[in-house]
């Protein structure tokens, strides 16, 4: 079975700016991982055009379907331009599941909470290939 690799990253004010993902996606191919985004799922649901288009998420079950994924990854890669409550909670969560966790972190003084959960930091995408390479990943 092939490796999978969970994108993670910020959607919500982003939802114009979802280019990352593609590129982090072509990364992980060449790496032998298959990847899975979540917005590719969930950009047909949700267009974020219309004011407070957030606020109609059903919470619940856009959780619960990223959970599932990221229990059949192997790795998640955070991409951390900026802060985002998602992308930590998923970071947080595939660490307590034993999954192996790559941040691509921007942020200037990043919490200690981001770099507890993370087996690997990175500043740019352009690294993440010589860290999928340099793990142990099974």
């Amino acid at each position: 079975m092939k490796k999978k690799a969970f994108i993670s990253g910020p959607i919500q004010g982003m939802e114009t700016r979802q280019a990352y993902r593609e590129r982090i996606g072509n990364i992980c191919v060449r790496c032998g991982y298959e990847p899975v985004d979540p917005w590719k799922r969930e950009k047909i649901l949700y267009k974020g055009t219309e004011n407070g288009w957030w606020k109609k998420v059903p919470a619940d079950g856009f959780i619960k379907r990223d959970l599932e994924d990221i229990e059949k990854c192997s790795v998640l890669i955070a991409y951390m331009p900026k802060l985002s409550a998602g992308t930590c909670m998923e970071l947080f969560y595939a660490k307590l599941k034993g999954k192996t966790t790559i941040c691509i972190c921007h942020l200037k003084n990043p919490s200690p909470w981001i770099i507890a959960h993370s087996d690997i930091t990175i500043k740019k995408i352009e690294e993440l290939e010589n860290a999928l390479k340099a793990t142990n990943i099974r």
